[in-house]
């Protein structure tokens, strides 16, 4: 069955699954924000919220993709987004266990949440195809929001602050790694396309 939705993720009972727990956790998420972004200008909360406001973005590329109405600049944000912070995420997490030796409950919940948002992300990138424009224009989202994570001081709140460094290598990273899988596997030359639901 896993094999199965690996191969053709569009069935309608996983779609609905996927945008009601994206919107649960995209809930969540913006609450678990609420203290950065009363200390951050409103102009930078897009910017700020990085996770849940992928998983928002999840959820409308799939509920477009059930509707028909499917989006391809939409569908790579969200892809590349839970991604790139989903296991952006978890490297955290997992560097601050190593650092402290002191796992809890709630870490262990988000590093298993956050390995999901990457494994939804991977399922479906691989049926999206992309213009060069769209891939240009994620390069830029991608470039505009490490700079302003890490230059100006709004990356999600750290376990420790001796993470910086690591954190900051780890998006970008990350960045260059996703983009350069978008040019080398998803770029279409031609029209946009998209891999219909059977």
């Amino acid at each position: 069955m896993i094999g199965d939705l690996f191969r053709n993720p569009f069935r309608r009972w996983f779609l609905i699954f996927l945008i009601i727990v994206n919107i649960l956790g995209s809930i969540y998420g913006y609450y678990w924000y609420k203290g950065q972004l009363m200390e951050t200008p409103k102009e930078l909360w897009l910017f700020t919220f990085d996770s849940p406001f992928s998983t928002t973005l999840f959820a409308l590329a799939v509920l477009g993709i059930l509707m028909g109405v499917p989006n391809n600049l939409i569908q790579l944000a969200a892809y590349t987004g839970v991604i790139k912070y989903g296991i952006w995420a978890v490297a955290v997490i997992l560097h601050y266990w190593l650092a402290s030796g002191s796992p809890t409950f709630i870490t262990a919940a988000l590093l298993i949440s956050h390995l999901g948002m990457a494994l939804e992300g991977f399922i479906f990138i691989r049926h999206l195809e992309v213009s060069g424009l769209y891939l240009f224009i994620l390069a830029l989202w991608f470039g505009v929001n490490d700079y302003l994570d890490y230059w100006w001081g709004i990356h999600p709140y750290l376990y420790h602050p001796n993470q910086k460094v690591f954190a900051m290598f780890t998006a970008l990273g990350l960045s260059v790694l996703i983009f350069l899988y978008v040019w080398r596997y998803r770029l279409s030359v031609g029209r946009f396309m998209f891999k219909k639901r059977r």
